[in-house]
């Protein structure tokens, strides 16, 4: 039985020494080489932590920093990758949360890091890298191991503004990557395209998907997002044939007609998440890669990446939901009403909850928070099941398949009435000149505000939309944007949205 992703990497380097597993624009290595700087980063770290704690790394993703990745793991660690470029208010913050004696970095953001004033010990990488590696060291660590140690940390937005540390163990990981890639058919074969950012959960499939099978993984730079013609060339050159990319990626390139240029004809997976896909770009794609398999993947950072997934099998008109379709082996998916009844009929929300060995270890020194998240299964009285509540509302349609319908944060009341903004978006994409949408509900004003790309008059957009809603539901508001804001993580950012809209509205 495996218990450490270590085992993925020694087999592929074992199977595959020679064979590239991570490039990026300036260098590349191979798996033999990756398992190597692993091994001797994993002995210098053992001299400064003892297992079990978070390491730290102050870095962009790149070929150095997955090694750096592999050396905390090597070392009984877990990894947290800090976004060199966030606020220097919020990294404190996490830096706070986590109490590392150390962190690593390179050269090139040292200074950046100087800025933060941490107080611990920094480690270059380029030095933890020179030590010679010590077999006994590395051995006694994974003696020690077990399966539900964590792996890595993930910081995301806390309600109460402190980010919240998702800790991420070994068994979750392992559970869902051997069902990712048999699913999708990921293989040695294949290369992966990671547009994702590292310290963003969708990464992981990207990198362990190819520690496990052998795939190569080319890192996209980040700027050619903003040149579709360039991500293009590059998905063309670096032989790419599997995207797992956030949705606002893959609708860069069919807002801006990037297939007109070329088209990456050995992209033969497409799987997508993070938000729900607007049909007409998913139409986009399938009409220029007919042939290419689309999967639509759901599920938060709290239960290992995904836990439910809907592969692409029949045409789809704007407007339409695309299901969320069922759960991944060994995890149960169900929804759960108001007062924790398990909703079977059709139609109706229920809260998607999810139980199995893929959920987290719990919010990393937050016991309050991981206390209302992670809670017993409310159907089962016999004995522990640790369920995650999601926030997310879903239904079954009349086929039986499970849809997304909207977060419980994004579900309000107007005029007596309980709306959810995603039906509203739904309505707003059927129609042909609005290229995306997204609306947001303006409390103080009691307004519903439509923020939307796309050469069209408002008095046509409401002419549309009373086709398909009733008078309540129309917004009252219409904001035509050049270009929906995003995250980092390559969501629309309806935060930065709200806040230009009542700045104007002073």
């Amino acid at each position: 039985m495996k218990k450490n992703i270590l085992e993925y990497l020694e087999k592929s380097a074992q199977k595959y020494p020679d064979k590239t597993a991570f490039a990026d624009e300036n260098t590349s290595c191979t798996f033999k080489e990756l398992e190597c700087t692993g091994r001797k980063i994993g002995t210098a770290l053992s001299r400064y932590i003892v297992p079990g704690n978070p390491i730290p790394i102050f870095m962009e993703k790149s070929v150095e920093t997955i090694g750096a990745f592999m050396g905390v793991v090597y070392a009984g660690c877990f990894y947290v990758l800090i976004d060199t470029k966030q606020p220097a208010s919020r990294l404190n913050q996490i830096l706070d949360i986590l109490k590392s004696e150390v962190i690593i970095t390179s050269e090139k953001y040292l200074k950046d890091l100087e800025k933060l004033g941490f107080e611990g010990k920094v480690l270059m990488l380029s030095e933890l890298n020179a030590v010679q590696e010590d077999p006994i060291i590395l051995e006694t660590v994974r003696n020690q191991a077990v399966d539900v140690d964590p792996l890595y940390g993930i910081f995301t937005s806390g309600s109460t503004g402190t980010p919240k540390g998702v800790v991420v163990g070994h068994r979750s990981v392992l559970d869902f990557i051997d069902c990712f890639t048999e699913l999708f058919n990921i293989t040695e074969k294949d290369v992966i395209g990671n547009q994702a950012p590292w310290d963003f959960d969708v990464s992981v499939k990207d990198i362990y998907s190819a520690l496990k099978t052998g795939a190569t993984v080319q890192i996209i730079p980040k700027q050619l997002f903003s040149f579709p013609t360039k991500l293009i060339d590059f998905l063309i050159e670096r032989e790419v044939t599997t995207l797992v990319w956030a949705v606002s990626a893959l609708c860069i390139i069919s807002t801006l007609n990037g297939f007109e240029y070329k088209v990456p004809e050995k992209i033969n997976k497409i799987l997508f998440s993070g938000e729900s896909m607007p049909v007409k770009h998913l139409n986009i794609w399938r009409k220029y890669l007919p042939d290419t398999m689309y999967v639509n993947i759901y599920g938060p950072t709290e239960i290992t990446c995904n836990c439910t997934y809907y592969v692409v099998n029949r045409e789809f008109q704007p407007g339409d939901v695309l299901p969320m379709g069922k759960a991944f082996p060994n995890e149960k998916v169900f929804l759960l009403d108001e007062e924790n009844h398990l909703v079977e009929e059709k139609n109706q929300n229920g809260e998607v909850c999810v139980t199995g060995s893929a959920l987290a270890l719990g919010y990393y020194r937050n016991p309050e928070q991981t206390a209302k998240a992670f809670v017993q299964n409310p159907l089962n009285d016999r004995y522990l099941e640790p369920m995650y509540r999601t926030g997310d509302l879903a239904y079954y349609n009349n086929l039986g398949e499970l849809c997304f319908a909207t977060r419980k944060d994004f579900q309000i009341k107007h005029m007596g009435h309980r709306i959810e903004l995603g039906e509203i978006e739904a309505s707003m994409d059927k129609i042909p000149e609005i290229i995306r949408s997204c609306c947001l509900f303006d409390q103080g004003k009691s307004k519903i505000v439509a923020f939307y790309e796309g050469n069209v008059e408002r008095k046509e957009i409401v002419r549309a939309l009373k086709q398909y809603l009733p008078a309540f539901m129309v917004p009252n508001v219409f904001r035509q944007v050049e270009q929906m804001p995003l995250t980092k993580n390559g969501k629309i950012d309806r935060k930065t949205l709200m806040t230009e809209y009542q700045e104007d509205n002073r």
